[in-house]
């Protein structure tokens, strides 16, 4: 799991999926809300807000009540990292024979273990067979 340099705190699995969950609302409409992530995340309110909170606490987003938020550098590093974990296995589950959906949904699970070792290893093997 990735550490915050800032305060060396390890970014959770749920806290990953907060982060990409606000990144891809923020890349869709320019802004994300708290009702927005709960409802993307299928979760209650007051969870969301607890983490955002928390979230903001390690450096991850700037939280304004009642306006959204924005993520930090810190934060759009760790979402953009994430998507590319779940891109990369997502894509190399298809390769095996996976259909699209499983492999989704598999991917959201094992892009939180994956080590990057392994990762660079699946880009690479990825990047042989593409040409």
């Amino acid at each position: 799991m990735k550490r915050n340099a800032r305060d060396n705190h390890r970014v959770s699995p749920a806290e990953q999926d907060y982060l990409e969950a606000i990144y891809e609302l923020i890349e869709s409409k320019g802004y994300a809300k708290a009702v927005e992530i709960a409802q993307r995340l299928e979760l209650k309110g007051p969870s969301v807000t607890r983490m955002i909170q928390k979230l903001s606490r390690n450096g991850y987003l700037t939280y304004e009540k009642y306006r959204g938020l924005t993520l930090t550098r810190t934060g759009r590093a760790a979402a953009s990292d994430m998507q590319r974990r779940h891109r990369l296995i997502r894509k190399f589950l298809i390769e095996l024979g996976v259909d699209a959906r499983t492999a989704d949904a598999d991917a959201e699970g094992m892009e939180h273990h994956i080590s990057p070792k392994t990762l660079k290893c699946l880009a690479r093997w990825l990047e042989v067979r593409k040409r």
